[in-house]
């Protein structure tokens, strides 16, 4: 599938047959009612869903506006992440395969990829940047103690973009019996459109839980991107909606603080057209076409690309979108703590620091994306004040 000119399979011959495979196994899954009965079961009494969609009453008093927060923070595991894995696990399940792989940057979607391999019986393995295998060891330490075994990934810039490689060539050469379990909704067809169909269940309750508490849709929702997942799952229900999409990536350290050529992970804003894990999209590369080492204090926003449907659906106007720089997230972070009494995730930060430096920007009313919880950064964010 294709969004505009974006998308696509642009993959090694070696992984075109295993990404054959999936769509056809997804699209009869995605017809199937026992597939659907069985996933909202896990949903419902696994993950904890329907998540609340909770007013921020201190917030909004403080912004001068009504703002919701989508409580993706409260799903089991501590992340929107569970939504996807537990889908994409019951069709690997189905579809004969033994051993789930998957990367991870901020450790959630390894977590996520964690819980459902000891749910549901799988050999698992994560791949995981040396950068942020140091900086998440507490989700590392997670992980293995759900039996999943994590592999450092020592190339490139030992991040998020290099976990995915080392992924993608592993599933290459072991597809008969492993399935990758690629956690955004970014890469080579089908994973987009899966990704985005798993997560979409944040919209939906949202869309049903605003109409009952306000009796109209939003004037805006916000969310944080990196590859795209949480942004996708929320925006997608709203798409046909006269309600403003803000995508708000990384804007790394700042003004002035670097002299790198990149020291952001906005690919929406600064990308341009190239292809990263398989797809055609958004990414932040040289004039010479080399992928760029994105930055973020946020493991989760550190990535040179974006999902495809993102990357159009920014082109053709329809999501706007904007940045956050560390000391935004930083305040975003502090700042929900303080007024709500809940820590957000550093990559859910950079949405509650846009909010703040641009109130205006979100009309009377608005949803938040709260992707996930902030224990994972705690040591982060020590060090990030202590420096």
């Amino acid at each position: 599938m294709k969004f505009g000119r974006y998308g696509g399979l642009f993959v090694p011959e070696t992984l075109v047959q295993p990404l054959l495979e999936l769509a056809g196994a997804y699209e009869q899954m995605k017809n199937s009612d026992e597939f659907h009965r069985e996933l909202k079961n896990l949903l419902k009494n696994f993950a904890g869903r329907p998540t609340p969609l909770y007013y921020a009453r201190n917030l909004s008093r403080e912004l001068g506006r009504k703002i919701y927060l989508k409580r993706e923070d409260l799903v089991h595991g501590g992340a929107h992440k569970l939504n996807n894995t537990l889908g994409q696990g019951l069709v690997a399940k189905r579809m004969g395969k033994t051993r789930l792989i998957a990367e991870t940057g901020a450790g959630q979607h390894g977590v996520a990829t964690a819980i459902v391999g000891a749910n549901l019986g799988f050999e698992t393995q994560i791949y995981m940047g040396e950068v942020d295998i140091e900086r998440q060891k507490m989700n590392v330490y997670r992980m293995q103690l759900m039996g999943a075994e994590v592999i450092p990934v020592r190339s490139g810039s030992r991040t998020l973009k290099d976990a995915i490689n080392e992924a993608m060539r592993d599933w290459a050469s072991t597809f008969e019996h492993t399935h990758y379990l690629l956690g955004t909704a970014a890469g080579a067809h089908p994973f987009p459109s899966m990704v985005r169909d798993f997560q979409s269940v944040i919209g939906e309750e949202a869309r049903r839980q605003i109409s009952e508490a306000e009796g109209r849709l939003p004037d805006s929702i916000v969310a944080c991107v990196g590859g795209g997942s949480n942004a996708m799952g929320i925006f997608a229900p709203f798409l046909k909606d006269r309600v403003r999409l803000l995508a708000v990536e990384a804007g790394g350290r700042g003004p002035g603080k670097t002299d790198k050529i990149a020291d952001n992970g906005a690919s929406l804003g600064y990308g341009t057209d190239g292809v990263l894990h398989g797809a055609l999209t958004k990414i932040l590369q040289d004039p010479y076409g080399q992928i760029l080492e994105s930055y973020s204090v946020a493991a989760g926003l550190d990535y040179p690309g974006v999902g495809p449907e993102l990357a159009y659906l920014a082109e053709t106007g329809r999501v706007h979108p904007r940045m956050a720089d560390d000391k935004a997230a930083i305040r975003g972070f502090r700042a929900l703590s303080r007024f709500e009494g809940i820590i957000p995730a550093l990559e859910s930060a950079h949405a509650i620091g846009y909010a703040m430096s641009e109130p205006e920007a979100l009309g009377e009313l608005t949803i938040i994306n709260v992707s996930g919880r902030g224990d994972k950064d705690l040591a982060t964010v020590m060090e990030y004040e202590n420096s």
